[in-house]
């Protein structure tokens, strides 16, 4: 993945009276935004209330901190593209965010290694950005969407050796201290393992054309079990989008109920594993599944499970009220931008032939 030497930098944390990183030793902070003129929106206050009152059912409002995984935004189905990126980033400020703070997280370079380590197949087959995109100035890909993200007053995080996914989650467990709330903006299920009452999704839906909330409730009723399952689940159930397999190919039988019962019964993976090697704990395939493959779900377990424990810490100015002035002047600049790029492409297209 190309890399943002010239936008990212490490720097000092910031300690003031709200700095969750004051005190602890060796934290630091990645990013800072830029002050770059502000990008502006129309908002949808009927459909942002709907969203607060489902957020807060007793009323109350508590500050949501947004992040959004930029990464996956970045892509139409399995193709790598920013007419994707554009699309989403406006309708999530215009109707989402509106000026709630959003923190921006790109995956670092050689992000993904710890988990490939473990597991080669990790995310094996995923396609990358192209290093340049063609338009009037040969600009870099990632260093144009950090730009247009800045612009928008958007800070951008980066952490060498770190998935997005990571980031965010020690980001968020620092605004939760805070006594702050999560919106989590991206359509990767890996977030579900954080989402309680103060933390949600916000995923894109490219059927219905626009952002869609999911919550506490609306996971229970979708799988009728708390979401402290979630990781037990899937290290037994694997990941087919991100290469990592589960245990119906080492036993046919033992399937999503038979997992789901066994976790709900003893709360994790590792309760579960721990109670099959001393007694039995389900169906003669369930038990012998468990003893034979226990190594197996526990390597899962290290691959699916989001770290916590990245050296990024909050900035103050990331948590202010996010001005959205020049939001359409931004997004419409970035847009014909790439109406250019596609015509650079065409005439190459032709010249070539």
């Amino acid at each position: 993945m190309a890399t943002l030497h010239s936008i990212v930098s490490p720097i000092t944390a910031l300690v003031g009276p709200f700095n969750p990183c004051h005190g602890r030793r060796n934290c630091r902070l990645v990013l800072s935004a830029s002050p770059a003129s502000s990008v502006g929106s129309v908002a949808h206050p009927r459909f942002d209330e709907a969203i607060l009152k489902d957020f807060d059912g007793k009323g109350g409002r508590k500050q949501r901190v947004f992040f959004l995984d930029v990464n996956p935004l970045c892509y139409e189905g399995s193709t790598p593209s920013l007419h994707s990126f554009a699309h989403w980033l406006s309708l999530f400020f215009s109707q989402v965010s509106l000026t709630d703070p959003v923190i921006a997280v790109l995956d670092g370079e050689g992000g993904n290694e710890y988990r490939r380590q473990l597991l080669p197949s990790y995310k094996a087959h995923r396609r990358k950005f192209t290093r340049h995109f063609y338009s009037p100035q040969r600009c870099n890909t990632l260093s144009t969407v950090s730009d247009v993200l800045h612009k928008c007053n958007v800070p951008v995080v980066k952490v060498q050796g770190f998935e997005a996914d990571d980031v965010v989650a020690t980001l968020a467990d620092q605004v939760l201290e805070m006594g702050l709330r999560v919106v989590i903006g991206s359509p990767d299920k890996d977030f579900k393992q954080l989402i309680s009452e103060n933390v949600q999704i916000v995923m894109p839906m490219p059927e219905f054309g626009r952002w869609s909330f999911y919550t506490l409730n609306h996971y229970i009723a979708q799988y009728n079990c708390d979401p402290s399952c979630d990781l037990s689940l899937r290290c037994i159930m694997g990941d087919d989008v991100d290469g990592v397999p589960g245990i119906q190919h080492l036993a046919p039988g033992f399937g999503r109920k038979t997992a789901l019962k066994l976790i709900k019964k003893h709360g994790s993976l590792e309760s579960l594993l721990k109670a099959a090697a001393v007694r039995t704990v389900g169906k003669p395939y369930a038990q012998d599944a468990l003893m034979k493959h226990g190594d197996f779900l526990r390597k899962n377990y290290e691959v699916l499970s989001l770290r916590r424990d990245v050296e990024v810490c909050l900035e103050n100015e990331w948590l202010t009220e996010r001005n959205s002035k020049h939001d359409s002047a931004v997004l419409s600049s970035f847009i014909e931008m790439l109406g250019d790029s596609e015509k650079c492409n065409q005439r190459r297209v032709s010249f070539s032939c």
